[in-house]
């Protein structure tokens, strides 16, 4: 519908135009006073809106405009940690069933076996949160460029397109950001702090937290990552992993590194990352779990600026937040299709972006949304580790 009413209008101005032409020919010929306001109709018939007569600003464009566009993804996006996973519905089926493993004895031969048991099914449903922005591009943004009686320059309207569409994708990608780091802590977090998915109230487990003390000098920092280590492949359950990552804050890392039983493989490390220029922070592999430092920021629609990691809970030292990597099923970014009449069971993409002409075309309204759910399938990996001063 949209393309036909599109043709429609351009098909009308060019029979406007032809009509002009011929009244301009016949008062011409005739020796009529009316060639300057037919030349001038001619003139504003030729005059096109270009974000309803070119298809570079239809829906489909737009939004593959916005997805093209460079992310601006934090260190959680970069780590690819969330694989991206579109859906049809805005509403996901997340089946458990539970593998019972059994010690199984031996018998008699001709006796009978034990009777198999196999786990329960679970299902679980997660609604996917819809994250719109609204934008808008006035004329003074463009009203320069294009010569009386001329068509639009595409090039500079595009350019404009391109920063208003920018700017969007800079703030979805931060928001994305801030959803998976709170689904690799277990509890996903709305713009404004509150709870969106509690996934350990959700899959019924409780949350696991190592404190590694690292005021002590006396403590074994060695057996607190082991603690950990083991607390994850517990709970593996059948799932792969190549190793054990944790983001961190700024004063546990520090507190980390300065821990007596750790600051001289650090320096060796420091030493070793001298020689390529490598920032000694963006991986540190101590006892099996590689550290980084997690600086993770964001501004809220009321200007507070909100740490994607605090040391809320351990004023003195901070917190992380540990998980393995390489898995293969646990962690996805789940998209639900955007709420138009087009993408009704649709797969669902990062991003959509739409447009249309305001209210006496004195602005063009710029609708941008997504749909994401980042999530952890099994929370029971998760661990927190956290000091204190003692």
């Amino acid at each position: 519908m949209r393309n036909i009413h599109k043709e429609f209008k351009v098909t009308g101005r060019l029979l406007t135009v032809g009509v002009l032409l011929m009244v301009a020919f016949v008062s011409r010929v005739m020796g009529w006073e009316l060639i300057p306001e037919a030349l001038a109709g001619v003139s504003m018939a030729l005059i096109l809106n270009p974000f309803e007569a070119d298809d570079a600003f239809n829906m489909v464009s737009l939004t593959q405009s916005i997805n093209i566009l460079p992310n601006k993804y934090g260190r959680v996006g970069q780590l690819g940690i969330f694989p991206d996973k579109g859906v049809r519905t805005r509403t996901i089926v997340v089946e458990e069933q539970n593998g019972v493993l059994n010690l199984l004895p031996t018998a008699p031969v001709g006796a009978p076996g034990v009777q198999n048991k196999l786990g329960k099914r679970i299902v679980r449903s997660f609604t996917i949160p819809h994250i719109p922005l609204d934008d808008a591009i006035l004329p003074q943004e463009y009203e320069g460029i294009r010569a009386f009686g001329s068509e639009n320059e595409m090039a500079s309207l595009a350019s404009i397109m391109n920063d208003h569409l920018q700017a969007a994708r800079n703030k979805f990608d931060i928001t994305l950001e801030h959803l998976r780091m709170g689904a690799l802590k277990g509890i996903i977090l709305d713009a404004d702090g509150s709870t969106l998915y509690n996934l350990y109230t959700e899959f019924g487990i409780s949350a696991k937290t190592v404190y590694f003390t690292l005021g002590t000098t006396t403590t074994s920092v060695a057996a607190k990552c082991r603690e950990v280590i083991r607390h994850i492949e517990d709970n593996l359950k059948g799932e792969v992993y190549t190793g054990v990552r944790c983001l961190c804050h700024e004063n546990f890392f520090d507190a980390l590194i300065n821990h007596a039983e750790v600051t001289k493989y650090y320096l060796n490390h420091v030493a070793a990352l001298a020689l390529v220029g490598g920032d000694p922070r963006k991986g540190f592999t101590f006892a099996g779990i590689t550290f980084e430092e997690y600086r993770g920021t964001a501004t809220d629609k009321d200007g507070n600026t909100r740490a994607f990691i605090d040391s809320t809970a351990s004023p003195v030292m901070g917190e992380g937040h540990c998980y393995p990597e390489g898995t293969s099923q646990s962690f996805n970014t789940i998209y639900a299709p955007g709420d138009f009449i087009e993408t009704v069971n649709t797969i669902g993409i990062p991003l959509y972006a739409k447009q249309e002409t305001g209210k006496f075309g004195r602005r063009v309204d710029l609708h941008i949304q997504s749909n994401p759910l980042p999530i952890c399938y099994r929370p029971a990996l998760l661990v927190k580790v956290a000091s204190d001063a003692s």
